[in-house]
């Protein structure tokens, strides 16, 4: 083998090397998507010999409401969307005017670019403000309270309904009392928190919905905008972790080992 030969063949083989490590770089220092909350279960399995767990995340459950416009919608009506969730009720005099403000802020910010740097299609934003009051809240109140505060409800419903499913929903499906600064009467639940979830009914955040520290909303717009550019890892083609195995990396410095063994065996032939 000559010189020539033998340098091709190392560079041939140190190149997917040299990719390989560039991948794992750029794969440290990725961006850090938002965490998941509310985990379900962790169950384990074997897989090439290993013991492998994996994370069951809470999906959550599907809830029927009326929206402010007197249309019978249900959560799943939405899935395949990101959902921004909030609580409050057309007569309270406190928080809920702020939080409604905010979300309106939020609800423009994706038409006009706003805090997100980039324009986003609105159309896969779905901002969702539930009636803590449902009893009080007619259809009629909540469309005068969301016409009061501009809301567009072509991604904004404002829902009410049966009480029992609404609470329900807030404590056992959003765990809001889990996350939330202040105390929670579990017969009124007057959070502050505005609650993300993603594609799949995860839920992937609680932000200050009054935006006390005048960042919680550039940070819930952002991780929206994460979400948006997140993928599906079960969708990961077989080729791309053919590439990240490590077992290709073995591979590639056994070959590397039989280069250099022909090499110096050529070589002393050569000074024989």
């Amino acid at each position: 083998m000559t010189k020539k030969a033998l340098l091709a063949l190392m560079i041939a083989i140190l190149i997917p090397v040299v990719s390989y490590m560039i991948l794992k770089t750029a794969s440290d220092h990725a961006v850090v998507m938002p965490r998941k909350y509310l985990l379900d279960s962790v169950t384990t399995h074997i897989e090439k010999g290993k013991q492998i767990s994996d994370s069951n995340w809470h999906i959550t459950s599907n809830i029927h409401l009326q929206n402010q416009l007197g249309n019978s919608v249900s959560l799943y009506d939405k899935k395949g969307k990101i959902i921004v969730a909030d609580f409050f009720f057309t007569s309270c005099r406190s928080i809920c005017p702020r939080l409604t403000r905010n979300m309106a802020k939020l609800q423009q910010s994706f038409i006009t670019g706003g805090d997100v740097r980039n324009k986003i299609d609105t159309s896969i934003v779905q901002f969702i403000s539930f009636s803590i009051d449902p009893q009080t809240d007619s259809v009629r109140r909540l469309r005068e309270y969301a016409d009061r505060f501009g809301v567009n409800p072509d991604n904004w419903w404002m829902l009410t309904g049966n009480r029992d499913s609404i609470y329900r929903f807030a404590f056992e499906e959003l765990k809001v009392d889990q996350f939330s600064t202040e105390p929670i009467n579990p017969d009124f639940v007057h959070t502050s928190r505005f609650i993300l979830l993603d594609k799949n009914m995860v839920v992937r955040g609680f932000y200050d919905g009054l935006d006390r520290d005048s960042t919680s909303l550039s940070q819930l717009a952002r991780d929206i905008g994460l979400l948006m550019l997140e993928k599906d890892k079960t969708k990961k083609s077989e080729l791309f972790m053919q590439i990240i195995d490590l077992n290709w990396l073995w591979l590639i410095i056994v070959l590397l080992v039989i280069v250099f063994m022909i090499y110096f065996t050529q070589r002393r032939k050569i000074n024989g």
